[in-house]
C-alpha cells in the first residue's frame, strides 16, 4: 500500500529504538545498587552498560556472535561488563541473579521454558524485567498499535531533530522476528509461572512485566506441565 511504503521510508529516515525507549524505565524498576546482573539478548550492550552503573557484575549475552562483537568494542574495558554468545536458556555463569533484564527478546525463545529458566536463575529478592512483543489479539492492544503510528513518526522527528538519519544505530542491526505468541497466552503463562507477576500493555508494540521473587521457590516441578 503506498501509505505504508512511505511510513516505511519515513521511518527507515528518521530510525530510532523502540527498546532503548525503555531503559530509563527498567533502571527505575531496579534497586539503585546491586550484586550481579544478567542482560539476556544484550544486543550492542547499552542496557549492560547501563546496569554497570548500579551493579558489582553484568553479564550480558546474545546468540549473535557480530552484535556481541560490537558490543566489546563499545565498552570501556574498566566496566564491570562481559559479554558471551550465549542463549538464556542455557547460560548461568555467575547465578543466581539479583537482576535479569530481558529486552525485545523472549517471542525468539521458547516462552514458559524460559520464563521457568529465569525464575530459577533470580536469587531471593532479586528482579526480572521484561520488555517484550507479542501477536496482538485484544482490542486494547489494537488500539493501542494505531496509536503508536503517529507517535512512532513524531518520536522518530523529534530524537533526530528533523535530519535524516545517516546510518541506523548499531543496535538496531541485531537479526529480528515477528512475535507469533498471542498476549493473552503470554499473560497466562507468567501469571503461572511467575505468581504476583506486574504485567501492562505498552505503547510502541511492547509490553512489560516485571517480577520479585520474594522468597525461596518451591521445586519447579510441582508447578505442572506446560499450558497451551
Amino acid at each position: 500500500m503506498p501509505l505504508l511504503d512511505t511510513l516505511a521510508r519515513f521511518n527507515d529516515a528518521h530510525p530510532w529504538s523502540h527498546n532503548a525507549h525503555f531503559h530509563p524505565w527498567i533502571l527505575r524498576q531496579l534497586p539503585r545498587r546491586f550484586d550481579r546482573a544478567l542482560d539476556v539478548g544484550c544486543g550492542s550492550g547499552d542496557l549492560a552498560r547501563l546496569l554497570a552503573t548500579r551493579a558489582n557484575q553484568v553479564h550480558g549475552i546474545d546468540s549473535d556472535e557480530r552484535i556481541i562483537g560490537k558490543a566489546r568494542e563499545s565498552t570501556d574495558p574498566g566496566l564491570p561488563v562481559t559479554f558471551a554468545v550465549a542463549d538464556g536458556r542455557s547460560y548461568d555463569r555467575g547465578s543466581p541473579y539479583d537482576v535479569i533484564t530481558c529486552v525485545a527478546v523472549l517471542h525468539h525463545l521458547p516462552l514458559s521454558e524460559t520464563l521457568l529458566r529465569f525464575r530459577q536463575q533470580l536469587a531471593p529478592g532479586g528482579t526480572l524485567v521484561i520488555v517484550g512483543l507479542t501477536r496482538e489479539d485484544t482490542r486494547v492492544q489494537t488500539l493501542l498499535g494505531l496509536v503508536s503510528v503517529p507517535l512512532n513518526l513524531v518520536t522518530g522527528w523529534i530524537k533526530n531533530r528533523g535530519r535524516t538519519a545517516p546510518r541506523r544505530p548499531v543496535a538496531m542491526t541485531a537479526p529480528t522476528r515477528p512475535a507469533d505468541v498471542p498476549y493473552t497466552e503470554f499473560v497466562r503463562e507468567a501469571r503461572r509461572l511467575l505468581p504476583g507477576v506486574r504485567l501492562r500493555r505498552r505503547l510502541f508494540w511492547r509490553h512489560t512485566l516485571v517480577w520479585k521473587k520474594v522468597r525461596e521457590d518451591v521445586d519447579p516441578g510441582r508447578l505442572g506441565s506446560t499450558q497451551g
